[in-house]
C-alpha cells in the first residue's frame, strides 16, 4: 500500500474507512493494526498522521454535530485516535533531531482541551527533524513561561480550537513575547484566515501543520520592539462590556434561565438533566458573546449562533428556544450597546423557521 506522497486517493479513502469502522466500534487493536499495516506497506508517516488519522478525527466531529454519535462515543473515538498516534510514533520512529534545528515548544493554551491538533503538529515537526517539547492540553501561562525560561526554545507554537480561548491565547502570546521568544499560533479558534492571530499580535499564524513546519523552516523571528500591553492591542475593551459580562457570567445565566422558564412553561416539565443542559447552552451563548466582544467581531458570535441552530435542529430541540434565549439576553444586557448589536445581528441571521417564539415575559425587552 502507498498512502504517502503520490498515493492514489482511493487507497487512502479505503484505509480511512476501515480505520473509521474500527474506531467507532471502539476496537483499538484493529485501529492500530490498520495503521501499522499501512506503515509497513510504505505509507508515509506524515500522510498517515494528517490525512488518515486527522481525517478520521474530523469525521468524528462531523458525526457528533449531526447527532449520529453521542458525546461518549466522540470521546472514546478521540481517545483511540490519540493512542494510535502514540503507537505510530513508536512503530515509525522519527529521524534523529537535526542539530542545526533548535528546540521548539508546542502547547495548547490555557483552558484548551482539544489536544489532537497540537499533538499532530508536534509529531509532524518531530518527523522533520525538530527537537520538540510537547506540553499537551491546557497549559497555563505561568507554567508555559517557567518552561520557556528553563529551555529557551527558538519559538513557541500555541494551539487553540475554540474561540472561547482567544483571551487566554492573547495573554499567552503577550507573555511569551515579553521574554523575547517568537510565537506562532494555529487552530480553528484563530479564524479560517488567521484574523484573530493578527488581532492579538502573534508573530505568525499557520492554517495547518505543514504550513507551520514551512514557516519554521523559513525562520521565525521575534521583531525587536517595545513590549506592548493588551489594552493597547484592543482599545475597544475600554467600554468594559467584556469584563462586566465575563465577571457576571453565573448571575447572567441564572437570571436568563429563570426568565426562559417564565416565557416557556414547557420547561417546567424538564428533568433535572434537561435543565442542566439548557443552562449549559445559555452559558455557551454568554461565553461566545463575551469572546466576540473581546475581539470586537460580531461575526464570531453570529457564526456560533447559526452553528448552534443546526446542532439543535439535529437534536430535535424547538428552534424558537435559541431565539428566545437571545431575546432574554438582550433584555438583561440592555445597557450594553455593543452586546445588543451583536445579539441583534445573530438573531437576524437565524433561519426563518426559528422566528416563532413564546410570548415575552413581563418587564423584559422582547
Amino acid at each position: 500500500m502507498t498512502v504517502g506522497t503520490g498515493a492514489a486517493v482511493d487507497e487512502r479513502e479505503e484505509l480511512s474507512e476501515r480505520l473509521w469502522t474500527a474506531v467507532i466500534a471502539k476496537d483499538e487493536a484493529a485501529a492500530v493494526r490498520e495503521v501499522f499495516a499501512a506503515a509497513d506497506a510504505g505509507a508515509g508517516r506524515e500522510s498517515l498522521l494528517l490525512e488518515v488519522l486527522g481525517g478520521v478525527q474530523r469525521r468524528v466531529g462531523v458525526e457528533w454535530a449531526a447527532d449520529r454519535i453521542s458525546v461518549a462515543e466522540e470521546h472514546a473515538a478521540t481517545a483511540i485516535i490519540d493512542r494510535v498516534i502514540a503507537a505510530l510514533a513508536h512503530r515509525v520512529p522519527a529521524p534523529a533531531g537535526d542539530p542545526a534545528r533548535p528546540r521548539i515548544t508546542v502547547a495548547c493554551v490555557d483552558g484548551e482541551w482539544h489536544v489532537l491538533p497540537a499533538r499532530l503538529l508536534a509529531e509532524v515537526l518531530t518527523g522533520r527533524g525538530w527537537q520538540v517539547d510537547f506540553l499537551g492540553a491546557h497549559t497555563t501561562t505561568p507554567h508555559l513561561i517557567a518552561h520557556l525560561h528553563a529551555t529557551n526554545p527558538a519559538a513557541t507554537l500555541l494551539s487553540a480550537s475554540l474561540p472561547l480561548h482567544l483571551p487566554s491565547a492573547h495573554t499567552a502570546v503577550t507573555a511569551v513575547q515579553s521574554v523575547g521568544i517568537p510565537v506562532m499560533v494555529g487552530g480553528a479558534a484563530f479564524g479560517a484566515d488567521g484574523r484573530y492571530a493578527r488581532l492579538i499580535g502573534a508573530d505568525a499564524w499557520a492554517p495547518d501543520a505543514r504550513a507551520a513546519a514551512g514557516l519554521l523552516a523559513d525562520g521565525l523571528v521575534r521583531p525587536e520592539s517595545t513590549p506592548r500591553q493588551q489594552v493597547d492591542d484592543l482599545p475597544h475593551l475600554a467600554d468594559q462590556e467584556y469584563t462586566l459580562i465575563k465577571g457576571n457570567r453565573s448571575a447572567l445565566v441564572r437570571q436568563s434561565l429563570a426568565e426562559l422558564e417564565a416565557r416557556w412553561p414547557g420547561m417546567r416539565a424538564y428533568t433535572e438533566a434537561q435543565r442542566e443542559r439548557t443552562a449549559e447552552d445559555l452559558a455557551h451563548i454568554v461565553d461566545f458573546l463575551a469572546t466576540a466582544l473581546y475581539v470586537d467581531d460580531a461575526e464570531l458570535f453570529t457564526g456560533f449562533v447559526t452553528w448552534t441552530a443546526e446542532i439543535l435542529k439535529a437534536r430535535r430541540v424547538p428552534p424558537h428556544s435559541l431565539r428566545t434565549g437571545l431575546d432574554i439576553l438582550a433584555g438583561e444586557l440592555r445597557d450594553f450597546p455593543r452586546a445588543l448589536a451583536f445579539l441583534k445581528e445573530a438573531a437576524e441571521a437565524l433561519p426563518a423557521s426559528s422566528a416563532t417564539r413564546p410570548r415575552p415575559g413581563p418587564g423584559k425587552t422582547a
